[in-house]
């Protein structure tokens, strides 16, 4: 993928897989990729033709591909049409439940509400690195980049949302043992609460809160979905070539460790 250092030149032409690429921060990430010059892999249980349009239209190499992450069948299908490319150099983990959560206390929280939850963020992440991993080890390598979430650091949230989160920093310091002698890099970011689409609806109305997160933020202000864009092409590129393992928290200095 290139030489160190500038990451516009070292990823153009890299091959992207982006889950939960067509919508909210997932587009974000794509479109990043695309005006970097890489082949890009949408992928989404939702429809992908309006995103893989819109990188076309920015000169990007795209395709769309409808994948439950949940499911190995449908992973490995993704893995094939990305492959039409010749490479897999990146994986960005970032499908996930959160907007449409069944929220509420632990103790009211249902066992199948937790156990969708986790299979789909837990076990989508493990099955989608498990599905890349022997593409990266013959081709010498590649990063995976895994979304996690700031609720992990403080509990604040619904359990069974911040435990998944709490068990992809688990799954990304395994791949990174696990990787290291293959090149096979794995990193993770914990966003803060981030005004994707997602965000707004499961807020409603209640601007008071985002006055408070914002208030409590110090850069003093909500994050933006474009906040996120430049740790994910760090970590996906030659630029972070010696990190492995790590998780880097992006939230304004709302929570600091």
């Amino acid at each position: 993928m290139g030489g160190a250092g500038d990451q516009a030149s070292d990823l153009e032409g890299a091959v992207v897989i982006v889950t939960g690429g067509g919508r909210n921060l997932g587009r974000e990430y794509c479109r990043a990729f695309a005006q970097r010059g890489c082949h890009v892999v949408v992928a989404d249980i939702a429809d992908t033709e309006e995103a893989v349009d819109e990188l076309t239209a920015l000169g990007a190499k795209a395709v769309g591909v409808h994948v439950d992450v949940a499911d190995e069948a449908s992973v490995a299908e993704m893995v094939s049409v990305a492959m039409t490319f010749g490479r897999i150099d990146v994986l960005v983990n970032n499908a996930a439940l959160y907007g449409d959560l069944v929220r509420a206390p632990l103790e009211e929280l249902g066992r199948e509400d937790f156990e969708r939850t986790m299979t789909v963020n837990v076990t989508g992440p493990f099955l989608c690195t498990k599905a890349v991993w022997p593409v990266m080890r013959r081709q010498g390598g590649g990063s995976i980049v895994n979304i996690s979430s700031g609720t992990f650091w403080v509990g604040m949230g619904s359990a069974h949302y911040v435990a998944s989160k709490g068990a992809v920093i688990g799954l990304t310091r395994v791949a990174a043992r696990e990787g290291g002698p293959l090149n096979i890099r794995c990193n993770a970011i914990t966003p803060g609460f981030t005004m994707s689409q997602a965000s707004i609806d499961v807020m409603g109305p209640n601007t008071r809160l985002a006055d408070r997160i914002a208030a409590a933020t110090p850069l003093g202000r909500l994050e933006q979905p474009a906040d996120l864009v430049g740790t994910v092409l760090f970590l996906a590129s030659q630029a972070s070539a010696f990190m492995t393992g790590q998780t880097l928290n992006v939230d304004g200095g709302w929570y600091m460790h």
